[in-house]
């Protein structure tokens, strides 16, 4: 049976209270943490890697998009928002929320919330083992998979890489110079492209922006995130054996076990 590894956010102890008692009877659930706001949340995450977080969305200091936009979509666990209002329903489908649950909580829709949970992570264990051959390549290699297929393809001929790329955004069109992009982090069939302090949404596959990146600048250190190595400026060990790299731009970006040695190996030769 999956279990799903569980943490509960609520600024109000009595919902956290209320919501862990009533997942006690759901046995696909294993509550292992409770946070009472969005800065606890996210040391949480980080700490446990979750499968699953029930996150209340008024809160104060940060409230539960903040939480979303601050972590990688690659290291997302399955969100399902629990409010009292129901006016956010849209935004968080926008962020790819799993479920949209609202207080008072009725154990039969928790039930639903939690089928919909499992049938989410079956799909993505089935994604992940069709990767799997795909990140032992790039691991070995130390480059991306659409740079092995490039070489097999055409040699070790020289390659010139683009200077800038071109986003539209309906009648507009952005030039981005490929220095400035500090980590890149893809969110469905979107990549985030974070650049001098901005972000910029691009309709673009992981495959075709790689191929567009220089692997000797731009490492894979999650199986949809990319980082500027000109932009590392230390790592943080994690008790998980994972690590998390620090940028210029004040952001972390966490390291995947798969990824680990070969970003090791960049850091100790830097």
């Amino acid at each position: 049976m999956t279990i799903l590894r569980t943490i509960i956010v609520d600024d109000e102890s009595l919902a956290r209270r209320g919501l862990s008692l009533r997942l006690q009877n759901i046995p696909e659930v294993e509550v292992i943490a409770e946070c009472s706001n969005g800065a606890e949340a996210l040391k949480a995450i980080a700490e446990h890697g979750p499968d699953m977080v029930f996150l209340d969305i008024q809160m104060p200091g940060m409230d539960g998009f903040e939480v979303i936009n601050h972590l990688q979509a690659d290291t997302m666990p399955l969100i399902v928002f629990v409010t009292a209002f129901n006016e956010y329903a849209v935004e968080a489908f926008k962020v790819h929320a799993v479920d949209y649950v609202l207080k008072p909580i009725d154990e039969d829709r928790l039930q639903e919330a939690v089928d919909r949970a499992l049938a989410h992570r079956e799909q993505q264990d089935l994604v992940t083992s069709k990767e799997k051959l795909v990140q032992l390549v790039m691991g070995i290699t130390g480059a991306s998979a659409s740079s092995v297929e490039e070489m097999a393809e055409s040699g070790d001929s020289p390659r010139k890489w683009p200077e800038k790329i071109t986003i539209k955004d309906g009648n507009d069109i952005r030039f981005i110079r490929v220095p400035e992009i500090q980590w890149v982090d893809a969110a469905g069939d979107y990549m985030c492209i974070h650049a001098s302090g901005n972000t910029h949404i691009m309709r673009i596959t992981m495959k075709q922006l790689e191929d567009l990146l220089n692997p000797e600048i731009f490492l894979r250190v999650h199986r949809s995130t990319i980082v500027n190595t000109n932009v590392i400026t230390g790592a943080q060990s994690l008790d998980n054996g994972e690590f998390l790299l620090n940028l210029e731009c004040g952001s972390q970006v966490k390291v995947s076990r798969s990824y680990r040695d070969k970003v090791k190996h960049l850091l100790t030769t830097a």
